[in-house]
């Protein structure tokens, strides 16, 4: 097997203000959108410098919904940027909840986490050391422990 690419693709309940979230909060581009002749966006690619976010409105008939209809979500989008505390900043300004302050991290980031008005999580940080693996480990072990 080959992976060429791997995409996040976010489902939203209102995919039009998602696409203007996502553009003022974290400066990205949409570059396709495919709309139905009722307003419905089928699908929306957006580049976050590079990278690519796909994202449609709800399609409930086909059992494909957000997180504000499902009531949460399992995932976390992790974004690594140059300045974290920056981004989430702009984030909460263009409308996200703040859910974490950002704050060194054990693992070599400072990062924060913020939900988006569509119910994502992001997770936002840049890296402040190279951590090795075993570092890592004993770091962990260590905020496992309280200590």
């Amino acid at each position: 097997m080959s992976i060429h690419e791997l995409f996040a693709y976010l489902h939203v309940r209102g995919a039009a203000e998602a696409i203007a979230f996502y553009t003022k909060a974290f400066g990205a581009k949409e570059t396709l959108r495919l709309t139905e002749p009722g307003g419905r966006i089928g699908h929306a690619e957006l580049d976050f410098d590079g990278k690519t976010l796909m994202l449609s409105d709800e399609y409930p008939e086909y059992n494909v919904n957000g997180p504000l209809t499902v009531g949460g979500t399992t995932v976390t989008l992790h974004m690594h940027v140059h300045n974290a505390d920056e981004v989430i900043r702009s984030a909460v300004a263009a409308g996200a909840t703040l859910e974490q302050d950002p704050k060194d991290q054990f693992y070599g980031e400072r990062s924060g986490s913020v939900r988006d008005p569509f119910g994502h999580r992001w997770s936002i940080g840049h890296s402040i050391e190279e951590v090795s693996p075993d570092e890592m480990q004993r770091r962990y072990d260590e905020a496992m422990k309280g200590g």
